[in-house]
């Protein structure tokens, strides 16, 4: 399948720039009826006995501004922990970037770059501390997506109110707009809470490369599902009612850990390309932002909803919806499978 199947034009005005207080002050589009809500109308939009599982990775201040030993800036931007010792990293600018580089960031962590960059990622060993996520904390940022040219006076927005599981690279974005007292309205009206943490990677934001979908290579990315979360699944299951992902990162997870037909607790890593064709059976109902065009995102939203998916992204962008992280979201409350 053609990558232009899932391009569309996204004008610079309609990218939101900052977030908007509170937070389930964002608009809600009901797909596929249309409807115009907002997102702190969820309670009177979910029935008594759903499930809401949502991601609770937190985004690691992973974006180290260091320098290298011959005096050159070198942006540092930590993808995954592969081990103890090593990460996979963005390195800016890479070009003369060689195996065995040496940098250092605010003179308090130290690395070493094992092999030289291929399409700027390569493996480098952090040093400085014994516990060197906690100095990763203090010295680094939270990278926010290039799309989005201000600064944030709180960086804790870019953070789900969920977020507690340090790993991820990038926000899930569609639980950025819950607030305490919108989950006291939803336990309320009977809605339940459950939670996985898959460790989003930047590469769920990039746009796909290839011109064939077939022959785009998805990134892996590690997730947790606890034991309780598979116990409120299997409940919800029994008593007829609807799963509802908090954001695709929750689909893939799900999808993942349910490839043996059940869903089932425990650690893995997961390379899932939903796209048209794939059939997700782990959830009823999705959450979700609008996703930027020619992704991985929005070739999972139209193997959920077909090619009406351009109807609910030319409707929102008529209706002046705020688009990617910080944008606006979208209730899928029926699944079209693309046929």
């Amino acid at each position: 399948m053609d990558v232009s199947a899932f391009d569309y034009d996204l004008p610079d005005p309609a990218i939101a720039q900052e977030p908007l207080e509170p937070r389930d002050a964002a608009r809600l589009l009901r797909v596929p009826s249309l409807e115009d809500r907002r997102f702190s109308d969820l309670p009177e939009l979910l029935d008594p006995g759903d499930l809401l599982v949502v991601n609770r990775a937190r985004v690691r201040a992973a974006r180290l501004r260091a320098h290298k030993d011959t005096g050159g800036a070198l942006e540092v931007l930590l993808l995954r922990r592969l081990d103890d010792a090593r990460w996979e990293a963005l390195l800016r600018p890479a070009r003369r970037v060689r195996a065995g580089t040496r940098f250092e960031v605010a003179d308090r962590l130290a690395g070493r770059v094992l092999a030289a960059p291929r399409g700027g990622v390569a493996e480098v060993i952090l040093e400085g501390a014994s516990d060197v996520e906690q100095l990763v904390e203090e010295v680094g940022e939270v990278p926010l997506p290039p799309y989005i040219r201000r600064s944030l006076a709180d960086p804790e927005r870019y953070q789900t109110i969920f977020a507690d599981r340090l790993g991820a690279a990038a926000a899930p974005t569609a639980g950025l707009h819950f607030t305490r007292e919108l989950l006291d309205r939803l336990e309320a009206a009977g809605v339940r809470i459950a939670s996985v943490e898959l460790e989003v990677g930047l590469d769920t934001f990039r746009p796909i490369a290839a011109e064939r979908l077939e022959d785009h290579r998805m990134h892996t990315e590690r997730y947790h599902v606890p034991t309780a979360t598979v116990e409120a699944v299997e409940e919800t299951r029994r008593a007829g009612r609807r799963i509802v992902a908090v954001g695709t990162t929750v689909v893939r997870t799900l999808e993942a850990a349910s490839g043996t037909g059940r869903l089932r607790a425990g650690e893995g890593a997961t390379d899932l390309f939903i796209t048209p064709g794939y059939v997700v059976r782990s959830v009823d109902a999705l959450l979700t932002n609008f996703h930027a065009p020619r992704t991985t995102l929005v070739a999972m939203i139209a193997a959920l909803v077909g090619p009406s998916w351009r109807i609910a992204y030319e409707t929102a962008l008529r209706r002046g919806y705020r688009f990617l992280s910080f944008g606006d979201a979208m209730l899928v409350e029926e699944f079209s499978p693309w046929r």
